[in-house]
């Protein structure tokens, strides 16, 4: 079985790597006819989707198959061979398409509610939830990261009886370290929820919420333990490297003994990531970056594994009504006056908020017609203007676009009701239906 998959790999492999980056396009292309879809704006959206999560599905299976043939054959896959070759093309592809597709799919598709710059005890919205790493000690963790990758590449481009065995161990070390964050990463957004479908209803299936951002770091992890096998099986070819040739005694053959039996090295890394991590950690603290912001790079967090910290609870913001998402604005501009209820769930109103309710309210009271109409005319038109208010400077021009309606309302509440500023003061008070 061993033989036929290499040579399969020799002979086949340009038409194994046409077929891993064209399969998913033609695919995506496929479920669209499928699904009746022929505009093509919606099946450019439906491939984008589908590509973004198949992807990185198809780098995973890949790279676990890459990794179980080098250990089965570590001398298949040296410098120069073609198998070789291709994994090499494989690993530049799987780390360009894995931080694009991670990043569209962060950003696009799975986890848009997710707020990437908010701290813990930002106020947020709805179902938004705060970011998996602590942006205060994020340099950190972006340092230990590079740290990895100079590691990584060091040892991948020297040849190996060209460079000293502590050499090689330290950027093994380099490489831990730089995963150890990948692991944090994944263990912090890791979680398991009901599958739902396209209708949003649960379905009794459970599913790994965020598993398109797992799969990069699992893809490193092969890519590092690959390199590191091949490495070891290179050292060892090397009739030069035999521990006996250079016996010692005492602590200076111990060390020997261990530098040169590179069945050691993995283990021998481990020891080593302790004085480069303090080499490291003392350069980050001259920048402001102490070595508690290792830790605390995940712990000051709140919502997700390794979080220590309790976030404020979310404001209900309903995204349909013009209104409320325009009080979501900057304070300075849209002047938030207090907390109030809608449906049970906490918002925040402004006086544009509170009179745009009353003003409903008296609508439904003195003219019920007139207001079922008005109403329905806004839930048609309102939404899709609504919906793609989503940052505060569109909610402040909003609330600039509704001030001459605010003053009409405020008028005619004025003019029909004895005693106006009551109203509007318990508009959104607990227990109270809220409209706008």
């Amino acid at each position: 079985m061993k033989e036929k998959i290499l040579d399969f790999l020799r002979e086949k492999y340009k038409r194994v790597l046409v077929t891993l980056i064209f399969g998913p396009i033609l695919a995506s292309l496929l479920i669209s006819a499928l699904a009746n879809i022929f505009a093509l704006n919606d099946i450019l959206g439906e491939a984008f989707i589908i590509l973004c999560i198949i992807y990185p599905v198809e780098l995973l299976i890949v790279n676990i198959a890459a990794l179980v043939l080098t250990i089965i054959s570590p001398g298949s896959f040296m410098v120069h061979s073609k198998e070789a070759r291709l994994f090499g093309i494989m690993d530049l592809f799987t780390v360009i398409a894995g931080i694009l597709l991670s990043m569209m799919y962060a950003l696009a598709i799975g986890v848009g509610s997710v707020e990437w710059d908010a701290v813990w005890d930002k106020q947020l919205y709805n179902s938004s939830i705060h970011q998996p790493i602590w942006t205060g000690a994020l340099p950190t963790v972006l340092t230990f990261i590079v740290i990895g990758l100079i590691g990584y590449i060091v040892l991948l481009v020297r040849k190996l009886h060209e460079t000293p065995p502590l050499v090689t161990v330290l950027c093994i070390a380099a490489i831990y370290i730089g995963l150890s964050q990948m692991m944090l990463f994944v263990i912090q957004i890791f979680k398991i929820t009901p599958f739902e479908g396209l209708t949003y209803k649960s379905y009794d299936i459970p599913v790994i919420e965020y598993l398109p951002l797992m799969e990069l770091p699992f893809c490193c992890i092969s890519m590092a333990a690959r390199l590191i096998i091949r490495k070891v099986y290179e050292w060892n070819q090397d009739e030069e490297h035999e521990i006996g040739k250079y016996a010692g005694s005492g602590i200076i053959g111990f060390f020997n003994e261990i530098l040169f039996n590179s069945a050691t090295w993995p283990l021998a890394a481990l020891v080593a990531m302790i004085p480069l991590l303090g080499i490291v950690l003392a350069i980050l603290s001259l920048f402001g970056q102490y070595p508690d912001h290792v830790i605390r790079a995940w712990t000051e967090t709140a919502q997700w594994n390794l979080s220590k910290m309790k976030a404020p609870p979310n404001v209900e913001m309903d995204e349909h009504y013009l209104c409320t998402v325009a009080a979501g604005g900057h304070e300075v501009v849209v002047k938030p006056i207090r907390m109030g209820e809608r449906h049970g769930h906490r918002i925040l109103v402004n006086r544009q908020l509170l009179i745009a309710n009353a003003f409903e309210q008296i609508l439904e009271e003195k003219t019920p017609r007139m207001h079922r109409a008005i109403r329905n005319f806004y839930d048609k038109h309102g939404y899709p203007v609504a919906k793609h208010i989503n940052t505060k400077a569109a909610a402040d021009i909003v609330y600039f676009i509704m001030k001459p309606l605010e003053i009409m309302f405020l008028l005619v509440l004025y003019l029909v009701d004895a005693k106006p500023e009551n109203r509007i003061a318990v508009q959104y008070m607990p227990k109270e239906g809220g409209r706008s």
